[in-house]
């Protein structure tokens, strides 16, 4: 008895070349896909449901929120004054860059702190900061949702 394992899919005695067999396989499931998307194309030509009413860039409703990911970043925008730094920056300018930033810090983060940390003090303060960064973000995110 002969062992088919994963490795030996086909006898060595009959191998399927590539070309033609392969390469034909490939041709007509390509044709049956580009005949699908013709026939699609066609019903949605001569069976269109229509545009709506045209959008007012004027009347905004007052409901639109963003997604739920971005719903904390949302409202830091709205807490944070118009200027800050004593009027010299904008608020919602400064929110953006230091959002950035820190994203940017956080992503090469790996790279800068290479040593081993022995010290618990040090691997506590780490796990603080995170945990407040995750409590401020999942408070803005109700805060945002809520108002």
């Amino acid at each position: 008895m002969k062992d088919r394992s994963s490795h030996e899919i086909l006898p060595d005695d009959k191998p399927v070349p590539f070309f033609p067999d392969h390469l034909m396989t490939e041709f007509w499931v390509a044709m049956g896909f580009l005949g699908l998307a013709i026939i699609v194309g066609v019903l949605g030509m001569f069976n269109h449901i229509g545009l709506g009413d045209p959008a007012n860039p004027l009347d905004t409703p007052l409901h639109v929120k963003p997604e739920w990911y971005f719903l904390f970043l949302y409202q830091l925008l709205k807490v944070v004054p118009d200027y800050v730094f004593f009027g010299q920056i904008e608020g919602r300018v400064f929110i953006t860059v230091a959002v950035i930033v820190a994203l940017i810090a956080w992503m090469f983060l790996p790279f800068f702190d290479k040593k081993e940390d022995t010290s618990k003090r040090v691997s506590w303060i780490r796990a603080a900061l995170s945990a407040l960064a995750l409590i401020i973000i999942i408070a803005l995110t109700i805060w945002g949702e809520v108002s």
